[in-house]
């Protein structure tokens, strides 16, 4: 009784889950494109320090929270532009192509993630704030954002 319970659920699986794997395979195009992306980038690519920005600098970049609303509402860097990072992709055509874009989230996890399907996308203007906004602010961001202001 237990073989038989193991290879009927072993089959369910296999019918059960044969789309979503069919799915998962990706078209040429999509794998030659993360290739040449891979081959091309190296692990620092696009990333860059809160530290390494001259606060003057941000007015340049179209700064990006990924982040959601609520976590964008209560506070973020001055100047910024918010659309939750599962949105930008699909909101891209928004979005500069002859601008830096700054993008960031809390640590640098979703931004990542944003900044590599918009490098894949042609954006070669993305820069990924490093550590997120939680490093930012830990460095002072803000502090060092009104000093600037204060001399312009």
């Amino acid at each position: 009784m237990t073989v038989r319970r193991l290879a009927l659920s072993l089959a369910f699986a296999t019918f059960a889950f044969a789309p979503l794997a069919a799915h998962a395979q990706a078209d040429k195009a999509t794998i030659n494109a993360l290739e040449g992306y891979f081959d091309f980038v190296d692990a620092n690519a696009g990333t860059i320090l809160p530290e390494q920005i001259p606060a003057e600098d941000y007015k340049k970049f179209l700064v990006l929270d990924v982040r959601d609303a609520a976590q964008f509402a209560k506070d973020h860097v001055p100047g910024a532009a918010n659309i939750e990072w599962r949105q930008v992709f699909a909101q891209r055509a928004r979005l500069p192509r002859d601008k830096t874009i700054l993008v960031y989230c809390n640590t640098s996890s979703f931004a990542a993630q944003v900044a590599m399907a918009l490098r894949l996308d042609g954006f070669e203007n993305v820069r990924l704030m490093y550590g997120g906004y939680n490093e930012w602010k830990a460095r002072g961001g803000m502090d060092a954002y009104a000093r600037a202001a204060r001399k312009s």
